[in-house]
């Protein structure tokens, strides 16, 4: 078997519904293999001079929601597939968290889209999917 841990990288973006199908795929067709989606989503952070300016409670509670929506989104996706997987949702910076996810899980693939909702990072081929090819040490599948 090629791939028994799948990994697919999960922010509910174009690109990550695509990676999320072809990670899908793969499970499919490969017996015995697991999938993880995973979405890791941080708060805003805002620069002042040479510190951080306090966030509102309620800016945070939004983006705590919004991650959770974004998880829901990610299980009816595999539901209404037919694919039975595990659903994670960590808080940090997406590639760190991606990358200590696979490492701590002993996984064999990553699949990302090629770009995020990432705002300006965007246009910068997708820093996420950038930073995790370029750090991870094991196959990663970028989905355009």
């Amino acid at each position: 078997m090629l791939f028994s841990k799948i990994v697919a990288a999960y922010d509910g973006s174009k690109a990550s519904n695509k990676a999320l199908d072809k990670a899908i795929d793969l499970v499919k067709v490969t017996p015995g293999a697991t999938l993880e989606v995973l979405h890791v989503f941080d708060f805003p952070r805002f620069y002042v001079a040479e510190g951080f300016a306090p966030i509102p409670a309620s800016v945070n509670q939004d983006f705590y929601e919004l991650a959770e929506k974004t998880v829901e989104e990610a299980k009816n996706r595999l539901e209404a597939a037919g694919v039975t997987a595990k659903v994670e949702m960590l808080q940090g910076a997406p590639a760190e968290g991606i990358l200590d996810y696979v490492k701590k899980h002993d996984s064999d693939i990553i699949i990302i889209g090629s770009r995020g909702l990432g705002g300006i990072r965007e246009f910068v081929l997708g820093s996420v999917s950038h930073n995790v090819v370029q750090h991870a040490r094991i196959p990663v599948l970028v989905v355009k």
